[in-house]
C-alpha cells in the first residue's frame, strides 16, 4: 500500500474529478500542529488523490499502522497493491522507522486517515524570565585587591523575547505529543515550551557570563547568534528536542536589570574614575611605602609623598601603611616625627597633619 504522485499535467486538467476521494488539508497556518483527514465513511479508497501542501507532511494510517507517508509536495495516488514509496526527502529514514515500529492500539479494522503534520517554522513565540536571573557581567569588573585579578559584577535581570520551533521528527511528535487527536493546536504545548525555553535561556545566561564569552549584560539583545550556537552546543534544549521538535530561532528583545543592579551599575559608573585613579596610584604607592620603610631615616619625608597619594586615592590604600613599618621595625612615632619637627604625619594612615586633634583622612586621634 503506498502513494504514487500523480501526473501534474492531468491534475489541471482533470482536477478532482478522476479520483474517487480527494483528500487535502487547508493550511496549517501558525497555530494549527497537526490535523486528522478522512473521508465520510473512514475508508480511503484505491485510486483516491491525496494533496499535500507546501509545508505539511501527510503521514496514512491504517488501523493504528503506518501505511505511507510523505514531505514532498504534490497530489499522490494512493493505491493499496503497491509498497510505500516514502517520498520524503530529509525525512526518508524516520517515516521507514514509523512505517516499521510505530503502532496505535484500539484502531478499527478498517479506520484510515491522513495525517497532516505542519512542518513550517512556527513563529511569534513569546517567553519572559517570570524572575531575575543572576548574571555575571564582564562590561564591569572589579579588581581583587588581594590577587590582583578581575571578577565580573554579580547583576539580576530580566529578559523578554520570541522563539520559533518547528517539528523536525514527525514520528516522535506523533508518539510523545499528538498522538492520533483529530486536531493539535499549538496551544496545546506553548505553555510548557515556554517554560523549558526559560530553563534553558537560564542555562545560557550562564555559559554567556563566564570567562570565555564575557558577552556585556546590555549588549544581550545583539547576541542572538552567540545564545543559539550556546544553546545547540551545549544541548540545553533537549527536553523540546525529546519530542520531535527543535528551536529554529531565539531573540532577546529586551534586557532589564532589577533595582540593586541598577544601583551598582551606576555606582561602578560614579566611581569608575576613582577605580581608575587607584589602580594607578597602587603601584607607586606600594613602592614609596617600601622605600620609606627600609630607610627609617627618611620615613618622615617618604611619608609627605605616600600621604599624598593617599589622599589622591580617597583614603583606599592608607590602611596597609602601618603593617609596611612595622614589618621593618619602623614605629608609629618614628614616622610621625619629622627630623625638622615642622611636620607630623597620622600614624593610621599616613596623612599629613598640620593641626588639630583627629586626623582629617581617617578620624583617628592624633598624639
Amino acid at each position: 500500500m503506498g502513494l504514487i504522485k500523480a501526473v501534474v499535467g492531468s491534475v489541471a486538467g482533470t482536477l478532482h474529478d478522476q479520483w474517487k476521494d480527494y483528500i487535502k488539508c487547508e493550511d496549517l497556518g501558525n497555530d494549527i500542529l497537526m490535523k486528522k483527514v478522512t473521508t465520510k465513511n473512514g475508508i480511503i479508497s484505491k485510486d483516491s488523490a491525496i494533496q499535500v501542501a507546501p509545508g505539511q507532511i501527510a503521514v496514512i494510517f491504517q488501523s493504528g499502522k503506518v501505511l505511507d507517508a510523505t514531505a514532498e509536495e504534490g497530489i499522490y495516488t494512493f493505491d493499496q497493491s503497491t509498497s510505500p514509496t516514502f517520498f520524503a526527502g530529509q525525512f526518508k529514514d524516520v517515516f521507514k522507522e514509523m512505517w516499521t515500529r510505530f503502532t496505535y492500539g484500539g484502531g478499527t479494522s478498517k479506520e484510515q486517515a491522513v495525517f497532516y503534520i505542519n512542518a513550517k517554522e512556527i513563529i511569534d513565540n513569546k517567553f519572559g524570565t517570570p524572575a531575575p536571573i543572576p548574571f555575571q557581567d564582564w562590561s564591569h569588573p572589579i579588581p581583587n585587591q588581594m590577587t590582583g585579578q578581575m571578577t565580573p559584577l554579580r547583576v539580576e535581570v530580566k529578559c523578554f523575547g520570541k522563539y520559533t520551533f518547528r517539528i523536525t521528527d514527525p514520528a516522535v511528535f506523533m508518539s510523545k505529543i499528538a498522538g492520533t487527536a483529530e486536531e493539535y493546536r499549538k496551544e496545546d504545548i506553548v505553555e510548557q515550551m515556554r517554560s523549558e525555553v526559560v530553563g534553558s535561556f537560564q542555562k545560557v545566561l550562564n555559559e554567556l557570563g563566564n570567562s570565555e564569552h564575557k558577552v556585556p549584560v546590555l549588549e544581550l539583545p545583539s547576541a542572538t547568534d552567540t545564545i543559539k550556537q550556546a544553546m545547540d552546543e551545549k544541548v540545553f534544549d533537549e527536553p523540546i528536542r525529546a519530542r520531535g521538535i527543535s528551536l529554529e530561532g531565539f531573540v532577546v528583545e529586551s534586557v532589564t536589570l532589577d533595582a540593586e543592579s541598577e544601583k551598582k551599575i551606576d555606582n561602578y559608573e560614579l566611581s569608575s574614575n576613582s577605580y581608575m585613579q587607584q589602580g594607578t596610584l597602587t603601584g607607586a604607592y606600594a613602592q614609596a611605602v617600601q622605600d620609606a620603610a627600609n630607610n627609617a631615616n627618611g620615613a618622615a619625608n617618604g611619608m609627605i609623598g605616600v600621604g599624598m597619594m593617599n589622599m589622591a586615592s580617597g583614603g583606599m590604600i592608607g590602611g596597609a601603611t602601618q603593617a609596611a613599618f612595622q614589618n621593618k621595625g619602623v614605629s608609629a612615632q618614628d614616622i610621625g616625627a619629622n627630623p625638622s619637627g615642622d611636620a607630623k604625619f597620622c600614624s593610621e594612615c599616613g596623612t599629613p597633619v598640620t593641626g588639630g586633634k583627629f586626623c582629617s583622612n581617617c578620624g583617628k586621634p592624633l598624639n
